[in-house]
């Protein structure tokens, strides 16, 4: 299939849209948002995974165009739904993106054509939500049409792993759908792993992310009981992985971030509802997890009371606003909690992140890391452990440290366990 189309251009759909226009496709990426396709056209990218210079290379050879027009994908052999799935206030699944990212694909898939759903989302999305808005107009999926589920699986910032040599699943209506979704992916993955049914697709992103997820949750539950035993939780880690066999380590932190983690097991839990079931291990591990920048900031409250300080009008310098280490991601990060509920407690809080420059909704920009304003700060929490901040300044000026990343002593020690100094209090 030479012809492709992609709706939505964001952390998924962007670097699907490079890969496909690299492997010889001509590629149409639509998005609602003007910005996006303006800055593709002028060969500014805005996901860091993707270079100016990726970028270019694939527009300037015109087998990559963005727009806003949702009729530039009539012509398209195979649609690609990228699309976000969050949660709503309840965090019960929000589907409007799909669904209208599907109303869009519905409008303008032509006959024969394929439509593959790459949005994580619960099982049975693909065929009793997608299906039926295909159909609506009289077209027989397997057919007339032909539709698939794969989910994508992107590690923003992740230097060894991308689209071609991270293998993809793929799942489809039927037979004929799973074939030509395999053979679409085939031109951009090195490995293509068929399953029988979308359902069996669409759980095993779900299933991924649970893992992680509910592992996150037991490390995080054992670093609050070491704390109060006394014990560090690092130095025990380090130990239980020396193990060769039977154990996986996973490490704590102040929650979790990322559109993923996050989110899918929540899917997972509503729909299991349906089939008159509470998945209770999954539920306690949402709880914990969410719990954790609660946990942090009373870590916090108590350094700072160590040292004789109240939290309230206590100046706090945060490093790190992003989700995870050297993106500049903000989905679900701990630390967009840390602020509000620092706030709430009277805290003064600035922050600073080199791939951050503004937060929206928080209304604050980066500051720069200059030793007079560590210096100032009654404490500097160390929430996103970015190769790009130099610690060894950080530690040598600051009052106080918190450290909920272990970040100091993988960075001046290069060891997750041993010694500190004694102005730095570790998660």
């Amino acid at each position: 299939m030479t012809r492709v189309g992609i709706i939505g251009l964001g952390y998924v759909g962007l670097p699907l849209a490079v890969e496909f226009a690299r492997a010889g496709a001509h590629v149409v990426g639509v998005d609602v948002d003007p910005r996006k396709s303006e800055a593709i056209a002028a060969g500014r990218t805005y996901i860091e995974d993707i270079s100016d210079a990726e970028l270019a290379e694939a527009t300037t050879t015109g087998r990559f165009v963005a727009t806003t027009d949702a009729a530039a994908l009539d012509d398209r052999e195979a649609i690609i739904i990228c699309l976000p799935t969050p949660l709503d206030e309840h965090r019960n699944p929000d589907l409007s993106y799909v669904l209208a990212g599907t109303e869009t694909a519905a409008a303008h898939l032509a006959p024969g054509a394929l439509l593959v759903l790459e949005s994580t989302t619960y099982p049975g999305t693909t065929r009793e939500i997608v299906a039926p808005i295909l159909e609506r107009t009289g077209r027989r999926v397997g057919e007339d049409v032909f539709l698939a589920f794969s989910p994508e699986r992107v590690d923003p910032g992740n230097p060894t792993y991308g689209i071609r040599n991270t293998p993809k699943v793929v799942g489809g209506m039927t037979a004929e759908c799973t074939r030509r979704a395999a053979e679409l992916y085939a031109a951009v993955c090195d490995m293509v792993h068929v399953v029988s049914t979308p359902e069996s697709a669409e759980l095993s992103k779900i299933v991924e992310n649970t893992f992680r997820a509910v592992n996150i949750a037991l490390v995080n539950e054992l670093a609050m009981l070491a704390d109060r035993m006394g014990i560090d939780i690092w130095e025990t880690l380090a130990a239980a992985s020396t193990k060769p066999f039977g154990f996986m380590p996973f490490w704590p932190g102040p929650g979790l971030g990322g559109h993923c983690i996050p989110v899918d097991p929540f899917y997972l839990t509503w729909r299991a509802k349906a089939f008159d079931m509470n998945t209770e291990f999954v539920e306690l591990a949402g709880r914990v997890n969410t719990n954790m920048p609660y946990y942090a900031v009373a870590r916090i409250a108590r350094a700072l009371n160590e040292q004789g300080r109240a939290m309230k009008g206590a100046k706090v310098l945060l490093l790190g606003m992003a989700y995870k280490a050297n993106v500049g991601d903000l989905r679900e990060s701990p630390s967009l909690k840390l602020v509000e509920l620092l706030r709430k407690d009277g805290a003064e809080v600035e922050y600073h992140d080199p791939h951050v420059a503004h937060v929206n909704g928080l209304e604050m920009d980066s500051v720069p890391l200059t030793p007079e304003r560590v210096a100032a700060a009654d404490c500097v929490v160390i929430a996103t452990a970015h190769r790009a901040v130099d610690l060894g300044p950080v530690v040598a000026g600051a009052r106080l440290v918190v450290d909920l990343r272990n970040a100091v002593r993988t960075s001046l020690g290069g060891a997750p366990a041993g010694p500190v100094p004694g102005n730095v209090d570790v998660l």
